[in-house]
């Protein structure tokens, strides 16, 4: 198995742990710079219902102890593995507190104050090295979780949600998120010899693997390359494999090494790659189209085989499954041969809701399949996972913080454009697409 995209990481992770229009940020209703068009009542309220029960996850599995050293951390999962922190989720939180303040769920004032309060637990007293942070803490504290890697591609989360929020509620937040990039020393973090990022550190190993294929790491080369502190060459955008192949006889996209949806999705959250192409002529937004579409007919195809896949249930991701989380859920086209994924059954609603924006209408119908299964919902909206193809059928039992994440970002992005609004904003963002090449598309 190559050590090429996340899973892999969460993977070796896994065994070294015992663990299981634009807003002025001022609360008035955002000019809508999403995909939507006008939607009707039923699916309004099937998007209010979900991304509000997200939200809530993030409002409430958070440290609210004002004063702890880890104030404002948020929960990996929950109910499970209660007391640790994901720096990702984290991330997806200071996200969710812009979301939560514009639609009025929660006062401005205490979506900012929460905002503040992270960010300088992130600042003083997360564990950190060379700026980077270590991808699982101790929500009471910030400390490292014990076997936690230093993490390329979560500190990028957790910045993504620093600067969104700083672009929104301007002042002492703005102030502490660029105080947040501007430790980040990623020089540090990139192998001399290929140019490329490091998959992972720890102290106790030092670096391992690379970043060497396609998955969600687009964001690290903007914010690395746009960083005002410890910038390094926007060229690194073009140091790792572009493997481009069809599913079937559809369109032929860049893909991941695991196929998992998710690799299509996080980067585009908060950077919008919409009407834009790259140096070597590639429209990433155009690219997570396809590979949507080919989850959604891989999932079709899959259907006689596995009860739980259809054209209305597809978006197969990493996620929990029934011998716990898999790392490998994806779908062709996938390493080399399409032998790189693994399929079980297992489908995360995640998959499906975090590409509303690339492909609404068979994400609307996936949210309507799974609104009609009543097993699915809990007090945070729909469970991580599920599976039908097992025998008795399988319902997860917790809710993971990077899906409910992606959830939530997405289809605000969907309904108004607001997260994709605040952090385009940004300088750091601005300056790194224009480092890296990104650019407005021909038409």
């Amino acid at each position: 198995m190559r050590l090429t995209v996340r899973a892999a990481g969460i993977l070796a992770l896994a065994a070294m742990l015992v663990v299981s229009g634009c807003s002025s940020g001022g609360g008035s209703k955002p000019v809508s710079r999403g995909v939507a068009a006008k939607l009707d009542k039923e699916t309004e309220s099937m998007l209010e219902r979900e991304s509000r029960a997200s939200f809530d996850f993030f409002w409430n599995e958070a440290n609210r102890e004002k004063g702890s050293k880890g104030y404002g951390l948020v929960a990996d999962r929950a109910p499970g593995n209660p007391g640790l922190s994901s720096v990702a989720s984290t991330g997806f939180g200071l996200s969710a507190l812009v979301i939560g303040a514009e639609r009025g769920w929660v006062s401005r004032k205490e979506a900012e104050e929460r905002a503040l309060g992270t960010m300088r637990t992130l600042l003083d007293h997360a564990a950190k090295e060379h700026g980077f942070l270590y991808h699982f803490l101790n929500l009471a504290d910030g400390t490292r979780a014990p076997g936690s890697e230093v993490s390329v591609i979560d500190t990028a989360i957790a910045l993504n949600g620093a600067i969104t929020a700083g672009s929104y509620f301007g002042g002492e937040v703005q102030k502490a998120a660029e105080a947040l990039a501007g430790q980040v020393e990623w020089p540090w973090y990139i192998d001399p010899a290929n140019q490329q990022f490091y998959m992972g550190y720890s102290p106790e190993n030092g670096f391992a693997g690379h970043w060497d294929f396609y998955a969600e790491q687009l964001m690290m080369y903007v914010l690395a390359a746009g960083s005002a502190s410890h910038p390094v060459p926007g060229d690194l955008f073009y140091k790792f494999q572009r493997d481009t192949r069809p599913y079937k006889d559809g369109e032929p996209f860049i893909h991941s090494w695991f196929g998992s949806i998710f690799t299509y999705q996080f980067s585009h959250a908060w950077f919008d790659f919409r009407g834009m192409k790259d140096r070597e002529g590639v429209d990433w937004w155009v690219n997570s189209v396809r590979a949507s579409e080919a989850s959604r007919a891989y999932a079709g195809d899959m259907a006689a085989t596995y009860s739980t896949f259809g054209t209305d249930a597809w978006g197969i991701t990493a996620s929990d499954g029934p011998g716990g989380y898999n790392g490998l859920y994806g779908s062709p086209p996938s390493g080399f041969d399409d032998t790189a994924h693994t399929t079980d059954g297992t489908l995360a609603p995640a998959g499906a809701l975090g590409s509303i924006v690339f492909t609404p209408e068979a994400s609307i119908a996936a949210l309507k399949h799974f609104a009609g299964k009543s097993e699915l919902w809990g007090k945070y909206g729909l469970t991580d996972a599920y599976n039908e193809a097992v025998s008795p059928a399988w319902v997860g039992p917790d809710v993971i913080g990077i899906d409910k994440g992606i959830t939530l970002l997405m289809i605000e992005n969907y309904r108004s454009g607001l997260i994709w609004e605040m952090y385009m904003k940004s300088s750091i963002v601005q300056a790194g697409a224009k480092a890296v090449g990104l650019s407005a598309a021909s038409r």
